[in-house]
């Protein structure tokens, strides 16, 4: 019997009150199909900063390594900035296990209602690739004359004709995999990013023409944020950098229906390294300890990693469950217009499965 070790990391907010039910559900899988989970928890985060002065301990990386995967329940608390939430603990681990390519799949459930007019199940089903390991979240810049009245901030993108390459590259592939439309849709802001921009619609094109079957677009950011809201059967695979697909895939998370729903890989595809799996929706402060979270998000995140962990079956399994839950209409969370508390939700996604 095969056995994963898995890195949890629960983290801040409600991310401690989704981890648990997504390691059930894991457990679950597991018994029918014949492997097991070893689970090694990390209580970092805002807890670990307010106490140690950092996000997670030195060393951190080295202890992750080993891993087969890392399960992430949401990084952030009020009493700390943002950018030393962020740059604490969820960049360090995807730049130190290069995990370039985030994936964000956006689809419209049966028996879940959309924003937008007119929308049913299954109208809504696209991925969202986000550059993961570069682009405006590089890092690279600094202060002048810090905290006086002249201050000056230096931040600087930075984009690679490797980087480019590969995450545009993982999206065509991506798009025959899926077998659907067959179509990526490229997010650049050319007419004004003069430089970096057009090295990425460049390197696009010459990725593109060695995929002759697979239909392209390419769209300014402000358009496909349009076109998102307007037309959003007509998206399959849609490829951009950190910033623009951060920005974008919180739209497409609340087209189809709630931010409870979206679920994220943090993927290595050469597998060098642990790959990272996390709901989108953060850490929530103003609905923590309450029990009113939506679960499915980070259970849906469990199932991408069941699938890139070679359990394809699994991976199946628990999506059919979700969907179940969610066509029958009977147990939902406050976000998605019920009553039902996390808990409950949980067990009847468990019930699915048993």
């Amino acid at each position: 019997m095969k056995t994963f070790t898995i890195a949890v990391i629960p983290g801040d907010g409600v991310g401690t009150e989704v981890v648990p039910p997504a390691r059930r559900v894991l457990e679950t899988v597991a018994r029918k199909h014949e492997v097991t989970f070893a689970f090694q928890d990390f209580d970092w985060g805002a807890a670990h900063f307010v106490r140690w002065g950092s996000m997670m301990p030195a060393g951190a990386i080295d202890l992750l390594q080993p891993c087969d995967a890392i399960l992430l329940g949401a990084v952030g608390d009020p009493r700390i900035p943002d950018h030393i939430t962020l740059n604490g603990l969820l960049l360090p681990i995807r730049r130190a296990f290069d995990q370039y390519a985030n994936v964000r799949p956006a689809y419209l459930y049966p028996g879940v209602s959309s924003p937008l007019a007119g929308k049913q199940g299954g109208d809504i089903d696209f991925v969202v690739v986000r550059e993961n390991t570069e682009g405006e979240y590089a890092q690279v810049g600094g202060f002048v004359y810090h905290l006086q009245p002249e201050e000056i901030a230096i931040q600087t993108s930075v984009f690679t004709r490797r980087g480019i390459d590969r995450i545009v590259r993982f999206a065509f592939e991506l798009a025959v995999k899926r077998d659907k439309k067959k179509r990526v849709t490229s997010i650049t802001k050319s007419n004004a990013q003069g430089y970096s921009m057009v090295l990425w619609d460049r390197a696009f094109q010459e990725v593109a023409e060695q995929f002759p079957d697979v239909e392209t677009e390419s769209l300014l950011v402000d358009a496909a944020a349009m076109n998102f809201i307007r037309r959003p059967e007509s998206f399959d695979v849609v490829v951009g950098s950190n910033l623009f697909c951060d920005i974008l895939s919180d739209i497409s998370a609340i087209i189809i229906g709630s931010m409870g729903l979206a679920a994220s890989a943090n993927l290595d595809p050469l597998r060098r390294f642990p790959s990272m799996f996390e709901p989108v929706h953060g850490s929530a402060p103003d609905i923590a300890g309450k029990g009113l979270v939506n679960p499915l998000a980070t259970i849906l995140s469990a199932a991408m990693m069941l699938d890139h962990l070679g359990l394809s079956e699994a991976a199946r399994e628990v999506d059919r469950a979700v969907a179940e839950v969610l066509a029958e209409g009977h147990t939902r969370t406050p976000d998605l217009g019920g009553q039902s508390s996390t808990t409950e939700v949980a067990e009847a996604v468990l019930g699915k499965l048993a």
